[in-house]
This record gives structure tokens, sequence and C-alpha cells, in this order.
């Protein structure tokens, strides 16, 4: 008779996802009996949650990779950079977002989209592929209507019947995948053998299936559609967080997913090719609609459409120096995004912005924001003395590399196109600056008044996006002992 297998030894690899689950009940208990201060308790719990499970996965960094629960998931290096990257994008959402009215189911999706992603960065089986990614996107699509307005309401549907779409695209080439390989486990050596041994044209088609739906969660061209819309739509904090956590937890999949289905080389797609094909027109599409955007929100969402696109640029490579440096700017594109909607949302608590000329003179009446978002532009457009600009020369670096390698025409395109990129974006990422500094006050605009808190907060990403400028080799040292061996 077979003995029972003890789940346990598995559960206490987990135990940032544990703590994760269980506060998402506690934050559903308290909102039906706490009434007084309720959406401080709440955030104070979820902050303390997040905390604890980062510093958790910190201490306890994995040295080898550990598969759990049959396979399904994996405890690696890889996964734990991942998971400190969410948890970080969760606790910074809160500090954004104190929320008075519907403060429970707030706090729960954000805690809900963390665990998602995170498991979603473990996954190594198609099973826990859908149901992690169904977790993100199911609580996406809430969160993206919490404005309670019209537009909201249409950009949250316009999100949910398009992620419906990509879903069945998921599930399909899964399907698929499973009836040639015979396997949902795709980094087992019977699904490599069984997509080598195939010659099935059916492989590139659900391999590409299986892509969509992931460049969809990136908000890549051609699944970008929902992006701008939703961005515009959504409350600025929602945004931020969408804008950086579902993403990146796409990326995390996307990259495992793309070196599974490369088959070390002798796959029939060439996916280099294609990843950097993708990578070049999103970039491409991303920064020339942003040109012709005025509303601010409008125009980052065009911006994170090109941003996703250098993140695939360091993935195309398909070598660790190209997935290192994606890594590197992962990390960035967290801090800069977080730092350009937090001050946003800032100046959006005093009046309302919809165009960009809204801005003039601000910079005169609520320096330390308009300071803050100028750094997080610049940041963003990749110039010094911005970590932006230190994310973009390890990737143009890893491109060069991989050309002067493989001799791959691509690579030399996509290096060029992404050059080409950034000096398109300085003309739509400084057009707030211009408008802050350069233009004049409107009578009678009375000073803002920035909490103490946000203000520290703005300060401290501005710090980090700077000294990550000025100090890269902790994070670079940290990212090159990271393995990508499925």
């Amino acid at each position: 008779m077979n003995q029972p297998v003890s789940m346990i030894p598995d559960l206490l690899q987990i135990i940032p996802e544990v703590l994760l689950a269980g506060s998402v009940c506690l934050t559903l208990l308290l909102g039906l009996f706490v009434k007084k201060n309720r959406s401080v308790l709440l955030a104070v719990v979820a902050a303390t949650v997040f905390i604890v499970a980062g510093i958790y996965i910190l201490t306890s960094w994995p040295h080898k990779p550990e598969e759990i629960f049959a396979g399904t998931l994996r405890v690696d290096d890889f996964s734990a950079f991942f998971r400190v990257l969410f948890l970080a994008g969760g606790l910074l959402t809160l500090f954004i977002s104190l929320q008075k009215e519907n403060a429970t189911e707030y706090v729960i999706l954000i805690q809900a989209i963390v665990l998602g992603a995170c498991l979603l960065s473990m996954s190594m089986h198609f099973a826990t592929v859908l149901v992690s990614l169904e977790l993100v996107s199911l609580c996406s699509y809430i969160l993206a209507g919490f404005a309670f307005n019209k537009p909201s309401s249409e950009g949250s549907m316009k999100y949910f019947l398009m992620g419906t779409v990509a879903t069945a695209c998921l599930v399909y080439g899964i399907s698929l995948i499973y009836g040639i390989s015979g396997t949902l486990n795709f980094s087992s050596s019977q699904f490599v053998d069984a997509l080598m041994q195939s010659k099935s044209v059916m492989i590139a088609v659900a391999a590409l299936l299986i892509l969509a739906a992931l460049l969809f969660k990136l908000a890549a061209v051609p699944f970008h559609l929902w992006a701008p819309d939703v961005y515009q739509s959504a409350p600025t904090p929602v945004v931020a967080f969408l804008s950086v956590v579902p993403k990146l937890a796409g990326l995390a999949l996307l990259i495992k997913i793309v070196l599974a289905f490369n088959l070390f080389g002798r796959a029939t797609v060439d996916w280099r090719m294609l990843v950097a094909g993708i990578s070049i027109v999103s970039i491409l599409a991303g920064n020339l609609s942003a040109l012709a955007q005025t509303n601010p929100k409008r125009m980052l969402a065009y911006s994170s459409i090109a941003q996703a696109g250098f993140l695939l640029a360091g993935v195309a490579t398909l070598d660790p120096t190209g997935i290192q440096a994606a890594l590197f700017y992962a990390v960035v594109f967290l801090l800069m995004n977080l730092l350009a909607f937090t001050a946003l949302h800032l100046f959006e608590k005093w009046k309302s912005l919809p165009a960009m000329a809204d801005f003039a003179g601000l910079g005169r009446v609520a320096f330390i924001p308009a300071f803050a978002l100028t750094m997080a532009l610049v940041a963003l457009t990749g110039l010094p003395p911005t970590a932006g600009f230190t994310a973009k020369l390890f990737l143009f670096s890893s491109l060069w590399a991989s050309w002067s390698d493989s001799g791959s025409t691509i690579m030399l395109i996509l290096f060029i196109a992404g050059l080409l990129n950034t000096v398109i974006a300085l003309y739509f990422y400084l057009k707030i600056p211009y408008y802050l500094f350069l233009k004049e006050t409107p009578p009678g605009t009375a000073s803002i008044k920035i909490s103490i808190t946000g203000n520290f907060l703005l300060l401290i990403l501005v710090i980090a996006v700077t000294w990550l400028f000025l100090n890269p080799g902790l994070l670079m040292g940290w990212i090159n002992r990271i393995t990508f061996v499925l």
C-alpha cells in the first residue's frame, strides 16, 4: 500500500505565497467586522505581509532549483528574483493609494494579483500556468474598473473581452502541445524529446497561440489595443500597479516559454527572429503613437507598449547576457513607472489634468512632485543621471554582443531601431517637463500641498532611480548569479 505523500515540505518552500493567501482571507474578515479606520488597518496588514514575505525570500534565497508539488512549481533564483519584484510592486502601490471606499476589495485584489504573479513565476507546468495567469487576469479586469464611472467600465470591459480571447488562445495552444508531447510539464525531457522528434506544423501553431497570450499581458504589439483605454480611465494607482506587476509576470513566464520552445536552438520556429521582430514593432508603434498624445496617462500607456518592446529585446538574444540585461531593465522599469504614476497621482489629487498643457507652471508651486515626475520621464527616455540610461546601456550592449557573436542581422536591426527610438522618445517624454518648468503659471494658481508621506515616497523612488545609475554593480552582480536552465 502506498504511503500518503506529505505536502508539508513543499508548503515550506512557498511560505510567502501561503502568507499572501492567508492575508487575503484575513483582509476579507477584517473588512466585514472592522468599521473604524478600516482602510488604514487593511493597508497595514497587507503591507506587513508583503514585507515579511519579501524578507523571507531574501533570507532563504534558493541555492539550487527545487521542484515541488510533483514538478508543477519550481523554487529557484529566477523565480525568487521576480517574486521580490512583485512584492515590492504591491507594497509601493499600497503606499500610493490608501482608499477609504471599497478598501477591502481593493486590498484583496492587489494581494491576489501579487499571489498569482508569484505562482506564475514558479510555474513549470501548463496547468499551474493557466490557473496562476487567470488569477492575475481576472483580478486585473476588476481592478481596472475601480474608478466606478462609464469610461472606467468601458476600459475594464475591453480589457476583459480581449483577455478572454487571449486565454482561449492559451488553452487551445496548450491542448495542442499536450496532444503532441503527452505532457504539460514544459521543462521535462519528455516535452523536449517529443517536440524534437515531431515534425508537425501544429507545434509552431501551438507555440504562437501561447505566445499571443503572454504578449497580451506584456501589452506588446499586436496585442496592445486594450492598454490606452485602460490606462486613461482607471484610477492612477491602479494603472501604476497594472503597468508593472502583471506585465513583469508575463515577462517571467515568456522567458521560460521561449527557452522551452527554442529546443536548444533546434526548433522549427526561429524564436530569435520572431521575438526580435515583435520587439521592433512594439518599440516603433509605442513611440510613434505616443507622439500624437495630449493626455498624460494615454501617453504613458503607449510608452509602456514601447517599454515592453525593450524588455523583449533582451529576451530576443536567447543568451544569458541578454536575459540578464532584461532583468535589470525590469527592476528599473518598475521603479520608473511607479515614480511617474505616483507623481501624476499626487498632482491629480489636487486637480484633474486631462492634457499635458494643464501642467503649465506647476513646477513652481509643487517642486518635489514636478521634479520627481521629470526624473521619471528622463529615466523612461534613457538619459543620465538615471538608471534608465544604465538599463538601456546594458540592453544595447547585449544586442551588440549578440550580433557580433552570431552575425544575426535582426539583432543589428533591433539595436539600430532601439537607438533611433530613444531619440524619438525625447520629444514626448520631455513635453511634460517643458510645461512644468518653462511655461508660466496660470494666474491665481494656489500652491499645491502634497502630504509628507507623498513627498517622502517620491524622494525614495528618485533616490533609487539615481542610485542604480551611480552604482548598478550590486544589482547586476545579483542578477548575474541567476541561472536560466529549465
